[in-house]
């Protein structure tokens, strides 16, 4: 089994695909204004965005996207104008993050883990 796709329930799908498209993935299904999709730049799995007018209740979703040039993409999207929450950082469980929301308010996190992501330390 794999992941395959995520999806994102979003009041305004405009901004939102404005948004993603921003942050690098490849729109690659456009029927708007109900429903996106979204290839990663890296990999073949796919976030999909369709139109809500509730969004979840209670902590956010995250969703981890993997990032070999962490700090230079950081750096790239604050150059575009995306405000990030956290800058990347070294983490205890020997991940490097940095940490920002979609509009809906969904956390982005933006990680490298090299081989820690599968195989840390304390893996049984």
């Amino acid at each position: 089994m794999n992941l395959n796709q995520v999806t994102l329930p979003s009041p305004d799908l405009q901004r939102s695909v404005a948004f993603y498209r921003q942050l690098g993935l490849t729109l690659i299904v456009d029927a708007l204004p109900r429903y996106a999709r979204f290839v990663c730049p890296d990999g073949s799995s796919t976030l999909s965005l369709h139109l809500s007018d509730r969004l979840a209740e209670g902590p956010a979703i995250a969703i981890y996207f993997k990032c070999e040039d962490l700090d230079d993409r950081v750096a790239m999207l604050q150059a575009t104008g995306i405000k990030m929450e956290t800058l990347p950082e070294d983490q205890p469980w020997l991940w490097r993050e940095a940490r920002l929301r979609d509009p809906d308010g969904n956390q982005l996190v933006l990680y490298y883990a090299g081989e820690n992501r599968l195989n840390p330390p304390w893996r049984i």
